[in-house]
């Protein structure tokens, strides 16, 4: 997606429902009319749906309910220099996947998300169940400098944040279960998974992973799962936007990173 189309976005998304006018896009991105109604074409190719009228301008009558790179950067509210967002279609781990990133050189901090895992995992390798693009799977990349001994205050930080996260989303506040669970009573809503490659006494690459259930399967929890596990949707009693969500997601998790390095935990 383009630079404008996110200015586009940006710009529909801060106004809704409201409409904007063309002649205020065209402004704000320094191009004709023209320009911006190719642009919302190519939006519209990408899965958004636009109402247009006449001395009025366009407003979002549809937006996509999968993961979107677009709506996601859109929507992001930390963006520290030098921060990327990968998103996947599919991928064996998300974790697995930010950790390969890693090992390949790619600039941190970043992002790993996936519509859905074939293989995830959660700690000691029990299997996650992730077969539904209706979830969020998302896996951090970091190069911390961290000695190793502070990496279970460091997921009890990020568990204490996401907590806080969801309780601000759902109006319904998750509990964790010590060291890596997120609980609605006694079911499971989501799970953390630290990782790190250690180099002498320092840890060099640091992955965050987070999966979290946000829609319940259309056919229904496995029967092992049953009452074992829960949906944002179903502890919220109420949908919960997957964009929305994934974005929030990743700039607490940034911003949460930052401060703890920072020493403001």
């Amino acid at each position: 997606m383009s630079n404008a189309e996110l200015v586009i976005l940006r710009e529909l998304l801060a106004r809704e429902p409201h409409w904007v006018s063309g002649s205020t896009l065209a402004a704000k991105l320094g191009v004709s009319r023209v320009a911006v109604w190719q642009h919302m074409e190519k939006l519209r190719a990408a899965g958004f749906r636009f109402e247009a009228q006449r001395a009025r301008g366009y407003r979002i009558a549809a937006r996509p309910e999968t993961l979107h790179a677009g709506l996601i950067d859109a929507q992001l509210k930390v963006r520290p220099r030098g921060f990327s967002l990968l998103l996947l279609d599919e991928v064996d781990s998300t974790n697995d996947e930010a950790a390969r990133q890693l090992a390949a050189g790619r600039p941190a901090p970043f992002v790993v998300l996936a519509r859905r895992q074939t293989r995830g995992r959660g700690r000691f390798g029990r299997t996650w169940f992730s077969a539904s693009p209706g979830n969020l799977y998302a896996s951090f990349g970091f190069r911390p400098h961290l000695a190793p001994d502070r990496m279970p205050k460091f997921t009890l930080w990020m568990g204490v944040n996401l907590c806080e996260l969801l309780a601000n989303l759902t109006d319904k506040a998750p509990g964790i279960k010590w060291p890596n669970d997120l609980l609605y009573g006694d079911r499971k809503a989501g799970g953390m998974l630290t990782e790190a490659r250690v180099d002498a006494d320092q840890i060099r690459d640091l992955v965050f992973g987070v999966g979290i259930n946000v829609h319940a399967p259309t056919a229904g929890w496995p029967a092992e799962l049953a009452h074992r596990a829960v949906a944002l949707d179903e502890a919220a009693g109420r949908p919960v936007d997957l964009n929305r969500l994934a974005a929030a997601l990743v700039g607490r998790v940034v911003l949460a990173y930052h401060r703890f390095f920072d020493g403001q935990h």
